[in-house]
């Protein structure tokens, strides 16, 4: 091995380890936030330092060699030793503590943000969370908060974006008893004979669906009989059996794992619903604002590694 005494940089060995946990350098890529091309540059180095082939690649597979075994066991421990002593240098400096205020979308703070909210104040006992449910922007400057999550790009470009997920797309969606009952469509023409759901923000009613196939984006306007100004309120009536939704998959991936809706036409694109964290100021970029920023990422990035055409 006689590049070994070469210094291994921290993210090659997070790579290395994540790919062979996925089983997919793109996958452990994605997860990263890097290209399949620095990803396979970065794997590429660290062999080359080593002087040993770790991994055994093809197109379609990824496996560990035996000298891969072995050198597995020391990247994880090596990895593990630098989380311990930076556990121990936050745990030196100052405590997480205060009133983190944030407003989120109805539906996903709901069903989805609460039980990760949970899991963050166990993290961080002192802090206090102050949570606002709405789905207008209008939030972030009416009401007393420091933080707003919210789908979508941001219209005001003076606002402060941090991606949470910007990869996340629209579904289509409905329950198996709904598709019993009025079969499932196989186009999206035949949307027009179901009943489609509508989300209204302000006077706007979302009635214009849009697609990708794969070649040209297209889109149609829908009909049905239920509007909502809450987007919560959508996905109870599909849970519910009363039509199609077409919604952001945060908010319905635990549906469809659990079985209670039904992903339609899963093989198009449907439009993109990038989840951002928005503040007026970077100053209210706190420890604890990065810190949630850094949770929900994660969080998300397992959720949409879950979702159609994946």
């Amino acid at each position: 091995m006689g590049g070994c005494f070469e210094v291994l940089r921290f993210d090659d060995l997070q790579l290395f380890v994540r790919a062979t946990e996925l089983g997919s350098l793109s996958a452990a890529a994605r997860i990263m936030d890097m290209s399949p091309a620095v990803a396979s540059a970065a794997l590429k180095r660290i062999e080359q330092q080593l002087g040993a082939r770790l991994l055994a690649r093809s197109t379609r597979s990824l496996r560990l060699t035996a000298q891969g075994e072995g050198f597995l066991e020391y990247a994880r421990a090596a990895l593990n030793s630098l989380d311990e002593g930076r556990r121990l240098l936050d745990r030196g400096q100052e405590q997480v503590s205060g009133v983190l205020q944030l407003s989120a979308p109805s539906d996903f703070g709901r069903n989805v943000l609460l039980p990760w909210l949970d899991e963050f104040q166990r993290q961080h006992p002192k802090l206090t969370v102050r949570l606002l449910l709405g789905d207008r922007i209008a939030d972030l400057f009416r009401q007393p908060v420091d933080i707003a999550l919210r789908y979508g790009d941001p219209e005001d470009s003076s606002l402060v974006a941090l991606p949470i997920a910007s990869d996340n797309r629209r579904v289509l969606c409905a329950s198996p008893d709904y598709l019993a009952r009025h079969g499932e469509p196989r186009e999206v023409a035949d949307l027009a004979q179901h009943n489609c759901l509508l989300y209204m923000l302000g006077d706007r009613v979302h009635d214009h669906w849009r697609f990708h196939d794969g070649q040209r984006e297209f889109g149609l306007t829908v009909s049905g009989n239920r509007f909502s100004d809450d987007a919560d309120v959508v996905r109870l009536w599909a849970l519910s059996g009363t039509g199609v939704a077409y919604k952001s998959w945060l908010d319905v991936a635990g549906d469809v794992k659990a079985g209670r809706l039904k992903v339609l036409l899963p093989t198009l694109r449907c439009e993109r619903a990038p989840l951002m964290l928005l503040c007026p100021h970077r100053a209210q970029l706190s420890k604890p604002v990065r810190l949630l920023h850094d949770m929900l990422k994660a969080h998300c990035e397992t959720l949409l590694m879950q979702a159609p055409g994946r």
